[in-house]
């Protein structure tokens, strides 16, 4: 392969299998783009200009391989008829469902994925990646996050966290619902220009081998579609517990993706289970604990990061999800830094 390969060339080559030079860098900055444009978050979310130019502007100091160009955990639960009611600020929000709903059931009046589609916001998120999608061209990627299955039935059924490792938990009608709701959200995204989609697993429950199978045939038609446009499927797993559980597990489907599980957040390393030498189907994530300033300064993350670089060859290195918006920038910027580019 040609060194110096555009990201976009270097996602062409990882859907047919073949390993990149370097690791992709396509860390998740996102919502601290409100700052930059010094609007409230509620207001950025639903601003597709403000959005597109807060993410010309972040990328440049990043030196990134792409751009965020759409990202909030809420997005497919609020178009599936849920609620925002933001806090601290406007800095946070939580979900409300309207109607009598029972915790570990599906709302009575939820929406279809048919109507999820015309949604504000998810309009809002597609506007986003065409009007960056008219505007690129330097080969950098255009990127979009979606919530995984699990993560996205837990939203919908308001699971508390500590049920959320409980397999059982999980209403198989809800499973259902989320899979078919961000297959087609992923495509509205895909056909509007992404050239890369993640889909975010905060939530995953312990498994066994069975129920592994059951989720990869559940990811499935998402990773179909969106591949069908020639964009990578990244599955980004960052369920701590799951990972310290289920890492010799995930790795057991033929996934028709990149596999994407964060570090562990105290030693900056993969979980026991996660196979070496995996460039054309793994990728790392930083742990979200690497943006606190109170935690590992840069050169421990560095020195941190070297070895499990070398030793794994990930296909792209990211972040545990969206950076939190209340990021100091100074300090993510040292940090994201001091990630090694290359092998």
């Amino acid at each position: 392969m040609i060194e110096n390969s555009t990201p976009r060339q270097m996602v062409k080559d990882l859907l047919q299998g073949v390993a990149p030079p370097r690791p992709l860098f396509l860390p998740m900055v996102f919502s601290v783009g409100a700052r930059i444009e010094n609007v409230p978050l509620g207001a950025y979310l639903g601003n597709p200009t403000k959005i597109a130019n807060a993410q010309r502007q972040i990328r440049g100091p990043l030196r990134s391989d792409g751009v965020l160009c759409y990202s909030d955990p809420y997005l497919e639960a609020e178009a599936l008829g849920a609620a925002l009611q933001w806090e601290d600020g406007n800095l946070s929000r939580s979900l409300h469902w309207p109607g009598d709903s029972e915790i570990g059931e599906l709302p009575p009046e939820i929406r279809t994925p048919e109507e999820a589609l015309k949604s504000a916001r998810i309009g809002i998120a597609m506007d986003t990646i065409r009007r960056m999608s008219s505007v690129q061209r330097d080969g950098s990627l255009l990127m979009a996050s979606v919530a995984g299955p699990f993560t996205l039935a837990a939203r919908l059924t308001q699971l508390p966290p500590e049920d959320t490792t409980r397999r059982e938990a999980f209403p198989d009608d809800a499973l259902d619902l989320a899979a078919s709701a961000i297959t087609q959200i992923s495509r509205a995204f895909a056909e509007a220009g992404a050239n890369l989609i993640f889909l975010h697993e905060e939530f995953l429950p312990q498994l066994s081998a069975g129920s592994c199978q059951s989720w990869a045939a559940l990811l499935a038609p998402v990773l179909n579609v969106i591949r069908f446009f020639e964009a990578l499927p990244v599955l980004l797993i960052t369920d701590q517990r799951s990972l310290s559980h289920n890492a010799n597990l995930l790795f057991q489907p033929a996934w028709d993706c990149v596999i994407c599980p964060a570090l562990a957040s105290d030693t900056f390393r993969p979980f026991a289970g996660t196979p070496a030498g995996r460039s054309a189907t793994l990728g790392l994530a930083l742990p979200s604990n690497a943006f606190r300033s109170d935690a590992m300064d840069a050169a421990k993350v560095r020195e941190s990061l070297r070895p499990a670089v070398s030793e794994f060859r990930p296909a792209l290195l990211t972040t545990a999800g969206d950076v939190p918006p209340a990021t100091d920038m100074k300090h993510l910027l040292k940090v994201l830094e001091s990630v090694p580019r290359n092998y």
